[in-house]
């Protein structure tokens, strides 16, 4: 017969919100160490490690009285802790949103300039060596790049924390619902701006008769760079 497989750390954390959630008591370390083997499954010795890392979390709160430590979380306590997670990637996408500006007023600057340069010339050959002298020693190809990457990381983040509220929807409604209303508008704000990239790259294309590979080769825009589901 082989070896059951244990359980992982995620796996561990959660059910150990479910003896806060199920119970809605206060405990004490000693205390979790026996219930959590006897009904979650989660081992004695790695309790106090899975505790300590919701309480970093916030997700479950600790008091010290005495000489013992106290550990509680009710219900909502997880979903106001995701709930305060997604405002702040929502600020941060925000930011990205404002650098993204910036950065399409440069990228224009740009593609008029090559235009200008490939004039009076031998189109083709001239305007592929004016893109590569125009990526030497500028730091706009990087910087839309890393945003790029950030904007990406933003969206895993909140695409992890959507499934993760997920699982406590039946907690607090009210909570749940506004976070689903917040995230709905930075899923809009976030193909709007999708929107305005593909606007530029088409202007671009219709204006200079630049190709889309080439665009995208140039300002470092991703292959897979499309619209939220």
């Amino acid at each position: 017969m082989s070896k059951k497989k244990g359980l992982s750390a995620e796996e561990k954390r959660t059910r150990m919100m479910e003896i806060f959630s199920e119970t809605k008591d206060v405990f004490q370390l000693k205390d979790l160490e026996k219930i959590a083997p006897k009904e979650k499954g989660i081992t004695a010795m790695s309790v106090k490690e899975v505790l300590q890392s919701l309480v970093d979390d916030g997700m479950v709160d600790c008091e010290r009285i005495g000489t013992s430590n106290y550990y509680w979380a009710f219900p909502s306590k997880a979903l106001h802790a995701r709930k305060h997670k997604l405002e702040v990637l929502e600020s941060q996408e925000t930011t990205c949103i404002f650098i993204t500006q910036q950065i399409f007023k440069i990228l224009v600057m740009n593609l008029e300039t090559l235009y200008k340069l490939s004039e009076g010339s031998q189109k083709h050959a001239s305007l592929q060596k004016s893109i590569e002298k125009a990526k030497i020693g500028r730091c706009e190809t990087e910087e839309r790049t890393r945003l790029a990457k950030e904007l990406s990381s933003l969206r895993d983040q909140r695409e992890q924390l959507k499934a993760e509220v997920e699982k406590y929807k039946d907690c607090d409604p009210q909570v749940v619902e506004e976070i689903r209303q917040a995230n709905k508008v930075a899923k809009e704000a976030a193909n709007r701006w999708t929107d305005n990239i593909f606007a530029i790259k088409s202007w671009a294309k219709r204006k200079f008769g630049f190709e889309e590979n080439k665009i995208d080769r140039t300002f470092g825009i991703p292959e897979d760079f499309d619209y939220i589901d």
